[in-house]
Order: structure tokens, then sequence, then C-alpha cells
């Protein structure tokens, strides 16, 4: 889905198309979020959603990306250092689903092997000793994957 460029003027009738994308990183914990927007071609960590107290993940998740103006979500998914699909990615993607018939956006996965590990080591060398807050890094994941997805698709509008 694309959606005109918001906050731009038109030049000449021309319109400036402009996607916004959701990132996710499902955890046990926490679901990470990162957000980028294609003309930028950057992701950024935003936050994470705890999934204590029982919460509908799908619905926060759905939640975050209507108030983010999100056209379209990644979801990371989990595969086996092999390539081969465990049951977290089958869980990742029938989340993938369920989120697209909640929110009639597209909703992609991507293979987000890793993805945990290196967050946590840009952290380690941003912050020094630092301990990461709860939930950082797992929108750090969550941008890691949303970038990957988006240096992996140029042609996006």
């Amino acid at each position: 889905m694309v959606a005109p460029a918001r906050g731009r003027g038109e030049d000449e009738g021309e319109r400036c198309l402009l996607v916004r994308i959701l990132g996710v990183d499902l955890g046990d914990r926490r679901i990470g979020l990162a957000v980028a927007d294609t003309d930028a071609r950057v992701a950024a960590p935003v936050d994470a959603i705890d999934r204590a107290g029982g919460a509908d993940a799908c619905e926060a998740v759905a939640e975050a990306a209507r108030a983010r103006g999100a056209d379209a979500v990644v979801v990371g998914l989990p595969l086996l250092m092999s390539g081969v699909e465990g049951a977290q990615a089958r869980e990742a993607r029938e989340f993938a689903t369920l989120l697209a018939e909640r929110t009639g956006l597209l909703v992609h996965t991507w293979d987000e092997r890793l993805s945990s590990v290196e967050a946590e080591r840009l952290l380690r060398e941003a912050g020094g000793r630092r301990k990461p807050k709860p939930g950082e890094q797992d929108a750090m994941a969550a941008a890691l994957i949303l970038q990957a997805y988006l240096d992996a698709h140029p042609r996006l509008p």
C-alpha cells in the first residue's frame, strides 16, 4: 500500500509518495518496534511493547502501526541457523497473517537470524558498560530487521 507524502507540498501537480514501514521483532517477553520512511531509507528503533499481563500482542502491534501511520509492516522471521523454519518461525508467520487481517496492511516477514545478538553488540559498543534499558535491545533488533529489509528492496517507492 502506498500513501501520499505526509506534510509535504505538491510540486506542479506531482505527488511525492512516501511509505512508512513498521519493523517488528516478536519476542517472548517484549516486542521491539522500529520505523522507517522509504524516502529516508533508514530504520530507527522507537519502542518496545511488554507482553506481560496477557495483553493481545497482535492488537498492541496493530495499534502501534495505526499510531505511527504505517503503510506496511515487516515482522522478523526467526529461522533456525540452518535456514529451516522452527516453531518460533511458524508463530511469527501466524502473527504476521493475523496482523494483516486485523489491519488491512501489507505485512512481510524477513529473516532475523542473529538480529538480537547484533543489537546487543551494537548497544554494548555504544553504551560502554551500561546495561541496555528494558526494551532497548528489542527495539534495536526491530531496526536491524527493518534495515535489512529496506536494503534488500531499494526500489520501494
